[in-house]
């Protein structure tokens, strides 16, 4: 198994630097003071597609050669992922087809429509995701591209990290959520190389905790009846995505659905910024004391600001 290390995440933030936005870093006194702690926000919720998504997509289609992306791409994705591909293969003139499930919440739905993919809708259970994907795949001769699993995606979300180490100095800590472990393991990446004295810990709803005690056990353990509010967290982890999790991240920690909607509504009413509640679990985790952020400097990766308005949960 091939598995991307910190000079991968170096080569594909050249190509994320050309087509991505640099997102903001912010700052907010107030959450600072109910934390105790200094937060560094790391705003992927203004990146295009409105997720972090956006930069593995990316680096995955450009890295792709002429040849094989002519035939076009192809995933199966809840929504965040299946946005950014179908935007990624846009900017690259090709086809690009995503097998969702048909409960995802419709703003995804509108997205990845409107960015010009083919959908293909199906129940959703993992094991329908993956066999309509494979039918495509036959069909149409694309490339899967894996929300997850695929060393381009890994290397290409690590750079989110690479730019707020790279702007903040001095972490103690840097958190992300986790759900099939692209963001975390290519935090951990980048974490390890730029800030090696800073613990990387990944920040999990305790409806879907399947990261939580693979990371325990030391084996991945499947992801079976999901339940929170946190809808970009609800897949099983990768494989190569534990392998790098399993050797970089410190600690995983699980929130509950009452933690990540305080945080969300803390977001949103404190920094005047839209966040989905997939990127609210971090912040959960530091408002429930599931670890030592008090006088520490840490960084937050905010994953995404994809929701249902008609949805709220407050």
């Amino acid at each position: 198994m091939h598995v991307p290390t910190y000079s991968d995440v170096k080569t594909a933030s050249e190509i994320v630097h050309r087509f991505a936005h640099q997102t903001p870093v912010l700052t907010s006194e107030s959450l600072n003071r109910i934390t105790g702690a200094e937060l560094y926000f790391k705003c992927e919720n203004f990146q295009k597609g409105g997720a972090f998504k956006f930069r593995g997509a990316i680096n995955a289609v450009m890295s792709l050669s002429n040849e094989t992306a002519a035939k076009g791409v192809a995933t199966h994705s809840s929504g965040n992922h299946g946005a950014a591909l179908a935007l990624a293969a846009r900017k690259r003139s090709i086809a690009a087809h995503v097998v969702m499930p048909d409960n995802a919440p419709d703003i995804k739905k509108k997205a990845v429509a409107g960015y010009g993919a083919e959908i293909i809708f199906c129940t959703p259970t993992l094991e329908t995701r993956e066999s309509a994907l494979a039918e495509v795949i036959a069909r149409a001769g694309a490339t899967e591209i894996h929300p997850y699993d695929n060393f381009a995606v890994i290397a290409g979300q690590g750079s989110a990290a690479k730019e707020l180490l790279e702007e903040v100095d001095d972490l103690n800590l840097v958190l992300a959520p986790v759900g099939g472990g692209g963001l975390l393991a290519g935090t951990a990446l980048s974490v390890h190389h730029l800030a090696p004295s800073a613990a990387t810990i990944g920040c999990e709803p305790e409806g879907a905790d399947d990261a939580y005690r693979s990371f325990h056990k030391g084996e991945i353990v499947p992801s079976t009846n999901p339940r929170t509010i946190a809808d970009g967290l609800l897949t099983s982890l990768g494989e190569r995505n534990f392998a790098i999790i399993r050797e970089k991240v410190d600690q995983i920690v699980t929130v509950s659905e009452t933690s990540i909607i305080e945080a969300m509504r803390m977001v949103w009413e404190r920094m005047k910024i839209v966040i989905e509640p997939s990127a609210a679990v971090p912040l959960g985790a530091i408002l429930e004391g599931k670890l030592a952020a008090r006088n520490q400097k840490v960084g937050i990766i905010v994953s995404g600001g994809n929701l249902d308005l008609e949805n709220l949960p407050f």
